[in-house]
């Protein structure tokens, strides 16, 4: 497996393999709420418009994972099929190049999926319960049984999530460990803490419950990208 650790532009080795990716940090101006929902309600505008950069994405197109804490992965996306918000998930997986996957974090681990042979992608919620269930082993199991994935072709990223010595488990040594046993390809760890970094990203520990969410955006390749 190559390991890459990059503070910045973590997201670039995806978006130079034709996949469509974002990352929406924290909004200047918008400290969040103890209230989830409320939280996303005043964090909509601004992810709407992150949505909609992306060329050919409507926030219409946009699945969202419930995410329970569990390590439950859901494949979704297909002709004549409407997004929604899917219960009991905290992992998406598509091979639809018109359904764009949506994560919200504060904390957890956000990963982004890609398999650079066939397009599928999936879009994990791993915080310290998805890790310690194995939610990235099972994304790339679930990505094989489906589209045919073999891990040596995925490229998987890891975004700004909390670290040691602000947080007990360390996430990304954990997950880091998953995708070697997994033989994923490429894994890149953006190295970044959100609790270290709580003036660019939400913090869920560091700012006690009252914050806001970021969102990780990934959507399979369109056919004159594979």
């Amino acid at each position: 497996m190559e390991l890459f650790h990059s503070s910045d532009s973590f997201l670039k080795p995806l978006q130079e393999a034709g996949f469509p990716v974002a990352f929406v940090p924290r909004i200047e101006g918008v400290a969040g709420s103890y209230d989830k929902e409320e939280g996303l309600q005043m964090l909509a505008p601004h992810h709407r418009k992150a949505v909609e950069g992306l060329p050919g994405y409507r926030w219409e197109q946009l699945w969202r994972a419930e995410q329970v804490h569990g390590d439950q992965i859901a494949a979704v996306g297909g002709e004549g099929v409407s997004p929604e918000m899917v219960a009991g998930v905290d992992g998406l997986m598509s091979h639809d190049p018109e359904s764009l996957l949506g994560i919200y974090v504060a904390d957890c681990g956000l990963l982004w999926l890609a398999d650079q042979r066939t397009g599928a992608v999936s879009l994990l919620h791993s915080g310290r319960k998805g890790t310690e269930a194995g939610i990235l082993l099972k994304a790339v199991t679930a990505m094989g049984t489906h589209y045919g994935t073999q891990a040596e072709d995925l490229l998987v990223v890891l975004g700004p999530c909390i670290r040691p010595p602000l947080y007990e488990v360390d996430i990304a040594k954990l997950l880091a460990e998953q995708a070697q046993e997994a033989g994923v390809g490429q894994f890149l760890d953006s190295g970044i803490c959100t609790g270290a970094e709580v003036e660019r990203y939400y913090s869920y520990r560091v700012e006690k419950g009252k914050t806001g969410r970021m969102l990780g955006l990934l959507a399979s390749k369109r056919p004159e990208h594979s």
